[in-house]
């Protein structure tokens, strides 16, 4: 699986089902928008390009103490320019950022800083599983573990 991910460039991963919204926003909307789409983050675009991602930890860190950030621009609770990666480096080394700097969301972004997906560690489940799928989907949770009695006795 290792040689998989170093073989595999980002844009290989299925990079879209992310939340976008426009500068500006309010953080009550981007929340809804964020709770809507079932996503822990938001990417900030002004225009076509990318200005902040607004994340869970936003939220705690920021907003949840406040509750006047609610109606506050996203812009005032955003992480300003995010660390990007662009489509051609490959899954091990972006997962490898992803772990070094602790990130969830990773933004890519083509050679114009145009927004082209979001990489997240489900991008890469959903990639290895579609490459192993008995290996990644039936897997126990504890593959040592069995049952002590047959199921229904």
């Amino acid at each position: 699986m290792k040689k998989d991910l170093k073989e595999a460039n980002v844009a290989h991963l299925n990079l879209s089902g992310f939340c976008q919204v426009e500068a500006g926003t309010a953080v009550r909307d981007v929340l809804t928008i964020m709770r809507e789409a079932g996503r822990g983050a938001c990417l900030i675009l002004q225009g076509a390009k990318l200005v902040g991602i607004f994340t869970e930890r936003d939220v705690l860190h920021k907003v949840m103490n406040t509750p006047a950030m609610l109606d506050a621009p996203v812009d005032a609770v955003m992480t300003p320019n995010p660390r990007v990666i662009t489509p051609d480096i490959s899954a091990a080394a972006a997962l490898t950022l992803m772990d070094t700097g602790r990130f969830r969301n990773l933004p890519v972004v083509n050679e114009d800083g145009e927004v082209l997906g979001d990489m997240t560690y489900q991008a890469i489940i959903d990639y290895l599983a579609n490459l192993y799928p008995i290996a990644v989907l039936n897997r126990p949770p504890n593959p040592e573990q069995f049952p002590r009695k047959p199921e229904g006795g």
